[in-house]
């Protein structure tokens, strides 16, 4: 004995001193040896006390002493044990500022949870905001979980990559309307041409798993374990239930049982939870790896690949497909746990019933197949759902995307029907899946009672001397209990991994497109003597099975010049600075780029930060280069506008900027880069005559910051030509002719022959060039020269009125920042004090409202709010029918007790026939009313969803436009995705589980009080504190749950936007701070995430200790009064109480999930309560169809404002425009020229006068009628994925013909008839795969086709050539002759031959007349000529 103990505490010895030098503060393993060694103690002890007691006899008096002392260190050793140690001296400092309890808690407070007590406590007080949250454990952070992930693929990868992946990228098919039950396979068409062997596809399954399997294999141990203690509760029930019958035991066996019942009960509450626990984190690890990896991915794939993927789907993949392995983790273990399971049930059985079990077994193994059937219909219906979802949202996407044109063409309606024709899709594949839960749901509840039936029924009736006493009937009843839940588990872990398997195959295709290949272009360093930019016989393409896209190009750049390259509308200009970039695939040829490069897209990207940290892209601040290169874009005017200077939050793809602020938000990024080459692609496009003049001088032109850089830009500006050293013309994707501008005229080639019918600007270039600019530019303040100094850009007290239609500018404007003409101030003082304005003001102002969490409970009117969308009749039907089905399941159990309390005689039971059939007519009536509840709440749940995506689509298409721009899309996706979503599949299961589980636990709590009365004594205060967990729970939880759903709407937000601006993010090389930036925003999200799995856990251990309690008391109290007891009583109360653990389990985790999902309702609801704009149209003011005739357009003393607290943008306007007149509407940057299309539109509503079409006011009529009569070409040319038909004419209102003429006078039917599907041509998201100058061209084909009265070009010609714009104005006259045009115009040249030029400033009509009297007035409009050089 003495040997056993020396040897076990030098064990003890060594073990305490190993895990102090490995740092760990508090040991599960001295702490559970200790525990048993101080049970082996006390029984040592008591039999020593009772010996020396007994007997006055012989102890040794040493040895008892020192066994007492003994006994008292190991006590106070267990005492010990329970604190945790302080960390060792030589841990590395943790400069946390709030940092994760979990590692410094002591064993006992890890395996209870009780470590996150503290986070409860705060949350019940006051609701947790982001700040309370801890930061994440090391090990689960983004930093050290996805590098993990992505070093295993790419092995994997490499190793496939060896024998060549034969990828097509075939066009997406036309998806027919029918096909709803095919599987979405590949989900894009990147055909993968299988290759012989199976084993060339790389496995993701086997990188996630050498990636998370090593931690994941504990989860395994703790399974095992808890799955041998689950049988030990009808075990000792058994026991139990001899010692009950056997009135000779004595008591203390009773207590006995009593006591071991509880601990084996808590043991596995404790192993449960760790098991769940590590589940839960591998997921969540699982989760960030995927987020971290397939972002990582997106920034490298090449664009034939991203094509073939949506933004929508890519998203997709983020959200529901790493969810989906989420969840699979927490259930993978069924698959060997369930099987086992039950083997071990059914060996107690057949010791229990003998072969009578087998015919319970068949019932089971039949139901098997029928709920696997069940499971993979359900799977096909998913697949079909996520079909059709994933197009809901790519059209939500597009439509949200488009509001403005949506608005201004008044097609909302049109777009409401197509979504809600993919809808009904939905819904029709979801009542199916309704009907199939319902099926579902039968069999889960009546497998159990089928299965007791036929056995015992068999067992019975075999054998006259087979009698049905309590330990047969209870103990089966228990160990059913415990099958019914593997049984029901496995189809549904099949189907998990099912769906968990399409995931895998989508992130699969996904992680193996090609990626761009980052040599295709040698950049080497500058110092090189053959030139900056090197071309040789170089072909590119956009794919690698594509045909060429640009042929043949040889040209050299030599360092520090200035190339340009024109060239018509899809020529290849844009193309080629793409392939500069790396971003198309090089055939053949090669290709230098020297030192760092910036680029300026087409179409400026803006991301959702501060103006200043959309210029300085992540670079170290250096205020005198900032300065010099906001001057230079001629962005202070615009600075000092906006509300809080640079400071302003710009809004999702700039929606509060205009298009010229956006153009040179996006070229002072380039400029602050202070690259060595810069590649522009048409960034003069969106400016006007004078600023354009200003950019072209300061930054890009000979003189500008960027002479000394090598510059290559694509312009449709002429004037600038004669400046450039060299000069690229493209045409069908080869350079034509180069040279510079001397050299081409004397070529006397295409591109003279161009020039001379544009001769005008030529001289006027010259004349302006002379007196504009004197010395060299240094940091710009000085020059007071300039243009920009001399005017002080006016700008209106009100507030900027940007260029754009509709993009409303939430910009204040504090009178101490305004300065204007007459206050003469200089530049250089101005700039300054704009870029010193107080702080307290530039913090005061945010655009975008954030995605904003409720706090507090879930009221009721919301709960209510879902019933009514259910319908009232169908709500209390179905609450009906439950009390039903549960009142049956008590009666058959209460039946069965008193059936095996039948005395037995000579061997046998009486009247058994009689008990057995009452017995089944109460089966199947629960049966009867669980189909019932079960068809009624699922198809309720599918009327909630119908009516509440209705509601929410129609009242956010009549949001007004300011709604669109304060709301960033994500947080409107989230809706339309995530939340319909919740509604549609995640609500109705969870509401019956939910009654289900209430009604259980009161059944439960019934038959105990029935069989022991005393039990009222301690339910009572057990109840009370289970209440008072769950609502200390539910408080943070739901919090919890929000803060995470909060967080989430960043991520794909940042997503979305990376995708937008992957060229511009590759090409300046940023992809890093990118990377970082997302694996911040995931980890932001994970750590709401990890501590509400805690809290679940957290829940459980206390819950369940609740529901050990009660068996605990069921149990004495059976054993205390088991003198006046039947055992059938005794039985039938404990094995309910065995239950009652697991009820109580889910009645929580239901009621939380019920209360965090219902929030979907709420979020849904909140949406549909906004401000809306005015009626779309009105019966009585209804204007007659023929209107307007005349086209006579009256603006009676008209103003405008963006907002109730804002100054007027434009005021007094008095203009009468005669039916049939060309009106050109000029004026500086922000003058006022779209407002006024904006009033016209009625997208903003007037403020003060009318606006008179015809005779009709048109604020008295509804909008759509407005809307539908006006035709406006707007700067922005957008389209939606669809037929290139769908896009032209929505509503199908025009025959082919129609089409085929105004494509024609558009100018794209040579495009169009050369597309291979002609009219049905494929336009991609956002129009994507035409050019931006095609785009605007269909834009026309559209106005052309609605030919009305009045129409409207908004710099309409901005993105094309002028041989285009020469020919679209040729076309507007001869088209719309007889109607009213009015044109706002950079281009002073489109408009010098109308009818009427009306000047703007400051948001006032300042001169009116001809262009000629305008001319000879010499006022604000010669000027602007004088600019554009056409004087």
């Amino acid at each position: 004995m003495c040997f056993h103990l020396i040897y076990l505490q030098l064990l003890a010895t060594f073990l305490i001193q190993y895990e102090r030098i490995k740092g760990v503060q508090s040991s599960g393993v001295m702490t559970i040896f200790w525990s048993i060694s101080l049970l082996c103690a006390t029984v040592i002890f008591i039999s020593k006390i009772k010996h020396a007691l007994n007997t006055g006899a012989d102890e040794d008096a040493f040895r008892y002493a020192t066994f007492c002392i003994y006994f008292v260190l190991v006590l106070v050793e267990l005492i010990l044990c329970c604190f945790p140690e302080q960390p060792p001296l030589f841990s590395e400092t943790v400069n946390d500022p709030n940092p994760c309890p979990e590692f410094s808690a002591s064993f006992l407070s890890r395996i209870t949870f009780w470590w996150i007590t503290g986070l409860m406590i705060r949350g019940y007080r006051n609701p947790l905001e982001a700040k309370d949250l801890w930061s994440l454990n090391k090990e689960d952070k983004s930093e050290e979980v996805v590098p993990g992930l992505a070093r295993n693929w790419a092995k994997e990868w490499s190793k496939t990559k060896r024998q060549p992946l034969n990828m097509l990228y075939a066009p997406k098919k036309q998806q027919k309307s029918g096909d709803s039950n095919g599987d979405v396979t590949e989900e894009v068409e990147a055909l993968i041409i299988k290759p012989s062997q199976k084993s060339s596809e790389a496995s993701l399954f086997k990188v996630l798993y050498k990636t998370f399997g090593p931690y994941f294999f504990m989860s395994f141990l703790f399974k095992a374990a808890h799955d041998l203690l689950m049988f030990a509760g009808p075990e000792i029930l058994r026991l139990l239930l001899n010692f009950v019958d056997n009135r000779a035991a004595p008591n203390w066996h009773g207590y006995f049982y009593t006591a071991l019942l509880f601990v084996s009960a808590c043991l596995q509450t404790l192993i449960l939870h760790q098991y769940f626990h590590i589940c839960f984190v591998t997921g969540m690890r699982l989760k960030t790896a995927i987020v971290g990896v397939i972002y990582r991915k997106a920034l490298v794939i090449t664009n034939s690949a991203r094509k073939t993927s949506t933004v929508g789907e890519i998203v997709n993949l983020m959200s529901v497909d790493a969810q989906r392995f989420m969840d699979l983790t927490t259930y993978i273990n069924m698959i060997w746990s369930a099987p086992f399971q039950v083997i071990v049930a059914l060996y107690l059985l057949w010791r229990n019933l003998g072969p009578s079990v087998l015919a319970g077994v068949a019932v089971m193994v039949l139901l098997v197949p029928i709920n696997a059937v069940m499971a993979m219909k359900t799977k096909t219906y998913q697949v079909a759902q996520m079909k059709s979802k994933d197009n809901r949202i790519k059209l939500m996407n597009e439509i949200l995307n488009g509001i403005k044109v949506l608005k201004l063409y008044a097609w909302e309606l049109a777009f409401r029907e197509k979504v809600l024709e993919i809808r009904q899709k939905e819904l029709q594949v979801l009542k199916k899946s309704a009907y199939l839960a319902a099926m579902a749901t039968f069999t889960w509840v009546c497998a159990p009672f089928l299965v007791a039936l036929s056995t015992f029924s068999v067992y019975v009736l075999t054998d006259k001397t087979h009698v049905l006493d309590a330990e047969k009937a209870f103990v089966s009843l228990a160990l059913f209990n415990i099958l019914r839940f593997p049984l029901n588990m496995l189809p549904m872990v099949i189907s998990n991994m099912v769906e968990a398997s399409v995931s895998l195959k989508r992130l699969r295709v996904f992680l193996s497109h090609e990626e761009l290949d980052p040599d295709s272009i040698a950049r080497g360093p500058t110092k090189e003597a053959e030139g900056c930019i090197v071309v040789k016989n170089a072909t590119f393409s956009w794919a690698k099975t594509d045909p060429p896209l640009l042929s043949s190009i040889n040209f050299t750049v030599p360092e520090g010049s200035l190339v340009a390259v024109v060239g018509q509308v899809g020529c290849g200009k844009s193309s080629l600075l793409s392939a500069l970039l790396g971003e198309m695939d090089k055939k053949e040829g090669y290709v230098v780029v020297k030192g760092s490069v910036a680029y300026v897209p087409q179409q400026a990207w803006v991301q959702n930060a501060t103006l200043e940290d959309n210029i300085i892209f992540g670079r170290e601040m250096s205020e005198s280069r900032y300065k010099r290169v906001v001057e230079a874009c001629a962005l202070l005017p615009d600075i000092e506008i906006l509300p809080s200077g640079d400071k302003t939050e710009i809004g999702e793809k700039g929606v509060n900027l205009s298009g010229g602020q956006k153009q040179r938000v996006s070229l002072a990024r380039a400029v602050y880069y202070n690259a060595d080459v810069y590649l522009l692609d048409d960034p003069l496009s969106a400016v006007d005559a004078h600023v354009g003049k200003h950019i072209f001088e300061k930054v890009i032109g000979p003189k500008g910051i960027l002479r000394n850089k090598t510059r290559v830009l694509v312009t449709h500006a002429i004037n600038y030509l004669p400046q450039m050293d060299t000069i690229l013309v493209m045409s069908d994707g080869e350079i034509s002719e180069m040279g510079s501008y001397q050299e081409l005229l004397e070529q006397d080639g295409a591109f003279a022959e161009f020039l001379r019918t544009y001769a005008t600007a030529e001289q006027a270039v010259e004349s302006s060039e002379s007196d504009s600019l004197e010395g060299p530019i240094q940091p710009l303040e000085t020059d007071t020269n300039s243009p920009s100094a001399k005017e002080g850009k006016p700008i209106e007290n009100g507030g900027l009125v940007n260029e754009a239609p509709g993009k409303l500018m939430h910009r204040q404007l504090s009178n101490s920042s305004t300065y204007s003409r007459d206050t003469g101030k200089p530049q250089q003082q101005s700039s300054t004090a704009e870029l010193q304005k107080p702080l307290a003001e530039k913090n005061s102002w945010k655009l975008t409202e954030a995605d904003t969490a409720k706090t507090g409970r879930v009221k009721a009117s919301v709960y209510w709010e879902y019933m009514k969308s259910i319908g009232l009749f169908m709500s209390f039907l179905a609450i009906f029918l439950f009390i039903c089905n549960h009142v049956a399941s008590l009666a058959s159990n209460y039946w069965l007790s008193l059936w095996t309390d039948d005395p037995v005689i000579n061997g046998t039971q009486q009247n058994t026939t009689l008990r057995l059939g009452v017995y089944g007519v109460l089966g199947i009536s629960q049966g009867i009313a669980v189909f019932g509840y079960s068809m009624v709440v699922s198809i309720g749940g599918i009327f909630a969803s119908r009516y509440l995506h209705l509601n929410l689509l129609h009242n956010v298409l009549r949001c007004p436009i300011s709604f669109f721009e304060r709301t960033p899309s994500g947080n409107l996706v989230n809706r339309f995705s995530k939340e319909l979503d919740t509604i549609d599949s995640a609500i109705p299961p969870i509401i019956k589980m939910f009654m289900g589980s209430t009604f259980n636990v009161i059944g439960a709590c019934i038959i105990i009080l029935l069989a022991t009365p005393i039990a009222a004594v301690i339910i009572p205060p057990l109840g009370l504190l289970y209440l008072l967990v769950q609502r200390f729970y539910v408080a943070t939880s739901r919090q919890l749950r929000r803060l995470e759903s909060v967080s989430r709407s960043p991520v794909y937000s940042h997503f979305n936007e990376t995708l937008l601006g992957v060229g511009v993010i590759r090409a300046f090389r940023e992809q890093q701070r990118f990377i970082r930036h997302n694996d911040r925003k995931v980890d932001e999200n994970q750590k709401a995430y990890y501590p509400s799995i805690v809290a679940n856990r957290w829940l459980a251990v206390r819950l369940e200790f609740v529901g050990n309690c009660i068996v605990l008391f069921a149990a004495l109290f059976a054993v205390i009064a088991r003198t006046k007891l039947s055992a059938g009583l005794v039985g039938l109360s404990v094995s309910y109480s065995l239950q009652i653990t697991a009820y109580l389990n889910w009645l929580v985790r239901m009621s939380s999930e019920l209360e965090t999902n219902i929030v979907a309702v709420e979020r849904v609801k909140e949406y549909s309560e906004m401000e809306k704009e005015a009626e779309w149209s009105i019966e009585q003011t209804a204007p007659p169809s023929s209107w307007p005739q005349e086209g006579r357009v009256e603006f009676r003393g008209f103003g405008l404002r963006y907002r109730e607290d804002m100054e007027l943008v434009l005021r007094n306007i008095n203009v009468t425009i005669h039916g049939g007149e060309k009106i050109g509407i000029v004026g500086r940057t922000g003058a006022g020229k779209s407002s006024l299309t904006l009033g016209l539109f009625r997208i903003n509503e007037a403020a003060e006068g009318e606006i008179i079409i015809d005779g009709i006011n048109i604020a008295k009529i509804g909008l759509h009628d407005l809307r539908f009569k006006i035709t406006i070409i707007p700067q922005d040319p957008i389209l939606f994925s669809g037929s290139l038909r769908m896009n032209l004419d929505p509503f199908d209102q025009h025959s082919d013909e129609d089409i085929w003429r105004s494509l024609e006078l558009a100018h794209l039917k040579n495009f169009v008839s050369s597309l291979p599907d002609k009219l049905n041509h494929e336009c991609a998201e956002g129009g994507e795969n035409l050019s931006v100058g095609q785009r605007q061209l269909v834009c026309l084909a559209r106005a052309l086709l609605r030919k009305s009265k009045i129409l409207v070009l908004d710099e309409a010609t901005a993105a094309v050539d002028l041989e285009t714009d020469k020919l679209i104005q040729s076309t507007i006259k001869s088209q719309f002759e007889g109607c009213t045009v009015l044109t706002i115009a950079h281009r002073l040249n489109t408009i010098m031959d109308y009818t009427r030029v009306l000047v703007l400033e400051r948001g006032e009509v300042v001169e009116c007349g001809t262009p000629d009297q305008l001319l000879q007035e010499k006022g604000i409009f010669y000027s602007m000529a004088k600019d554009s050089g056409l004087v």
